[in-house]
């Protein structure tokens, strides 16, 4: 079948690297809650935030990365790659799950307040942690903060087939994927969580994002760029990035949202981010191609040292983001049980960022190290 996908330019495109880092920085920030640092954050201005970045970003690098490789070294060679990098991200999990336990653990014993253990949700496992192990080995167990990975975990073991069909079919796939989106949220299907519920994170619906994401990157910037430099499309994007500004905002005071009509308001609040709402989605898309219109490939801002520490912590993403849910747990318990004015909020997240930077910076050079170096030649006399 003739591959009818445009492949992005070789080289590493600056923009997912800077974008990812400040969805890490603002996941981060989003963890640590009555954090007055975190109104930094997109979450608060309009109805995507950082984790639909995430997903978006993670969809258009494993387009970007394993789509080429998929055309010269076959479908096989390619999809054991993505699985070997959904097993890497697997394992991060289940480390960084163990971990999490842990902390949770310590500090609910240090401080004396077992209301920690339900607060992040690992009261389960401290009275059944066989089975609560078990069922988090499965990724149907998750404490508090700990659902973006195993969404992208099983994004990516089941993309290898998604991204056959979206370098010979790419309209076709990503229609799919919408009226599978659809289907979701008309049927409430979804995956059960343990003990109770469903999961977070409806993988369902986010595949929709993750697709577009990979969509995006295989060509679908350029098909789509006349509607992205319409001027149309600036007005109504304009319009519509206000109007879920005000939604939002109404959301977080009592006193904007006495002002509007209930029926407009109960629309719209409290935001649907299980099953990703349509509103959601449109304001991510709005965003993206806003973005992809007034921020270019080579763009001169992505050379500044002010977006250096970004840039890094998107290139260590993994890592970055690992360390970020860990200590967000810290930063929270400080502010409950040491102080909670505002220049402990000021310190936890200056400090956490800190960390994570320092993180991304020591990870990269790490990588670096590892690398054999080449041999000194030889010269003869």
């Amino acid at each position: 079948m003739r591959i009818r996908t445009q492949l992005p330019p070789r080289g590493r495109d600056y923009r997912l690297d800077l974008f990812r880092g400040f969805a890490n920085w603002a996941i981060y920030l989003d963890h640590i809650p009555n954090n007055a640092v975190n109104w930094l954050t997109q979450r608060n201005y309009g109805f995507s935030d950082a984790a639909d970045l995430f997903v978006f970003i993670s969809g258009y690098t494993a387009s970007f990365v394993y789509a080429r490789m998929m055309l010269e070294r076959g479908f096989v060679v390619a999809g054991s790659r993505l699985i070997r990098r959904a097993w890497q991200i697997y394992v991060a999990h289940i480390i960084l799950f163990v971990m999490y336990i842990a902390e949770v653990g310590f500090l609910a014993h240090r401080y004396g307040n077992p209301n920690l253990e339900n607060e992040f949700n690992v009261a389960g496992f401290m009275a059944n942690p066989a089975e609560t192990l078990y069922q988090g080995l499965i990724l149907s167990f998750k404490p508090v903060n700990m659902d973006v990975l195993p969404l992208y975990i099983l994004l990516m073991v089941i993309f290898p087939p998604v991204l056959w069909t979206l370098l010979r079919l790419p309209n076709l796939t990503l229609t799919a994927s919408f009226l599978l989106y659809v289907a979701a949220r008309h049927f409430d299907w979804n995956l059960a969580a343990f003990p109770t519920g469903v999961w977070y994170f409806n993988p369902f619906c986010w595949q929709f994002l993750f697709v577009f994401g990979g969509w995006f990157a295989l060509g679908g910037s350029i098909e789509a760029r006349p509607l992205i430099r319409s001027r149309a499309l600036f007005w109504f994007g304009c319009g519509y990035l206000l109007f879920a500004f005000v939604m939002t905002v109404s959301g977080r005071f009592p006193q904007i949202a006495h002002l509007m009509p209930a029926w407009l308001y109960d629309a719209f609040n409290p935001n649907d981010k299980t099953n990703l709402a349509p509103y959601r989605l449109v304001h991510f898309i709005v965003l993206a191609f806003f973005i992809n219109r007034f921020v270019p490939r080579d763009w001169p801002g992505l050379g500044w040292p002010i977006f250096r520490p970004l840039i890094k912590c998107g290139q260590q993403s993994l890592e970055v983001f690992c360390v970020g849910v860990f200590l967000a747990v810290g930063a929270h318990v400080a502010l409950v049980e040491v102080s909670d004015a505002i220049w402990m909020q000021v310190v936890v997240s200056v400090v956490g960022i800190a960390l994570l930077i320092a993180v991304a910076y020591y990870r990269s050079w790490s990588k670096k190290a590892d690398k054999p170096k080449a041999p000194t030649p030889v010269i003869r006399a």
